[in-house]
């Protein structure tokens, strides 16, 4: 058989074939003839693969085929069903696609942290540009603790959590940027590494690591988690593989932004830890104890329950019929 003949003498009705299947809305009619069509380029790809094995042109006939059966027999799933879905599979598939180059983010930050602490405290007069030093000792023996308890545990927690999910947005969304969430990560870990700085400085290093690990252990992860979503879609953006660079991008946006929607939950615990828990005078292991116990949780469903999850398929993308009939590539 002649595949370009064949080519030539469809191209009307697989277009109208693809026509028929990007419909939102279809007539009897126009269902009969979907049926009708769908039922002739089944005919034409049997010949086409007959003839000629693999080919470019039974390969449009595919991707043709698949979007007609999913008009045909495809149903958007109940909302309440997509629920368990998203929890049990595409969120954990999604933490797990991301859990090397979580990694890597969470020993770059705790090296860039430690560098400039220790690199600050050590010098005098570089903790002198920081302020005089009986600002700074106000801050390291009273300020520092105090943030922890100078509202209810209520609106501490509320206002921790929406800042940090707003921040862990922030790195998902304008990942694709590549900058972002490299910015805030770095603008994070100087933060973090000043403040420690600071009460090295004045012989209260210990009190800066027990008020910062209760909450600190769960909430930064979090942090990691998001900014590594946010350069995996970037990665798609430069490295889109045999797929157009839309195409990579809108499917990396598609299953990594379900980690932001992740990471507000997360952060909700990690809130909750903060004001309820590391301004409490309870025992420090304790407290410790608790924030280890939530990220020790959080890794599990992150690897283990990922881990499965991406092992049975799952990529955190929505379902082929929510996200459209992939585009088919050679080779």
């Amino acid at each position: 058989m002649d595949l370009d003949a064949l080519t030539a003498a469809r191209r009307e009705e697989w277009a109208r074939l693809d026509e028929l299947s990007r419909t939102r809305r279809l007539r009897g009619a126009e269902v009969d003839e979907l049926v009708d069509r769908y039922r002739a380029a089944s005919a034409d790809l049997a010949d086409a693969k007959t003839s000629a094995g693999r080919s470019p042109q039974g390969d449009h006939i595919s991707t043709m085929l698949a979007r007609a059966r999913l008009r045909l027999t495809g149903a958007p799933e109940n909302v309440l069903r997509q629920i368990p879905r998203f929890f049990a599979l595409q969120l954990p598939a999604a933490l797990y696609r991301v859990r090397w180059t979580t990694l890597a983010i969470a020993v770059g930050f705790v090296a860039v942290g430690t560098i400039v602490a220790l690199w600050i405290s050590s010098d005098p007069a570089l903790v002198a540009t920081l302020g005089s030093r009986m600002q700074l000792q106000q801050y390291a023996e009273n300020d520092f603790t105090d943030y922890y308890s100078e509202n209810s545990p209520a609106v501490f927690a509320g206002t921790v959590w929406t800042n940090n999910a707003w921040i862990a947005l922030q790195c998902v969304i304008f990942g694709v940027t590549g900058f972002w969430p490299v910015f805030v990560l770095v603008q994070n870990a100087v933060g973090v590494g000043t403040a420690a700085a600071v009460l090295l400085a004045f012989d209260r290093g210990d009190v800066f690591l027990l008020h910062i690990a209760p909450h600190g252990l769960l909430e930064l992860t979090c942090l990691f988690v998001a900014a590594a979503a946010g350069l995996g879609i970037f990665w798609a953006w430069v490295a889109p593989g045999r797929r157009s660079r839309a195409e990579a991008l809108a499917a990396a946006g598609r299953s990594l932004a379900t980690v932001a929607i992740g990471m507000v939950f997360a952060l909700a615990v990690a809130g909750l830890i903060e004001g309820f828990v590391t301004a409490q005078p309870w025992p420090w292991p304790l407290k410790i104890g608790i924030g280890a116990a939530a990220l020790a949780l959080f890794l599990f469903y992150m690897i283990f329950v990922g881990g499965r999850a991406y092992r049975r398929g799952e990529t955190g993308d929505l379902t082929e019929y929510e996200a459209g009939t992939p585009t088919l590539v050679a080779g």
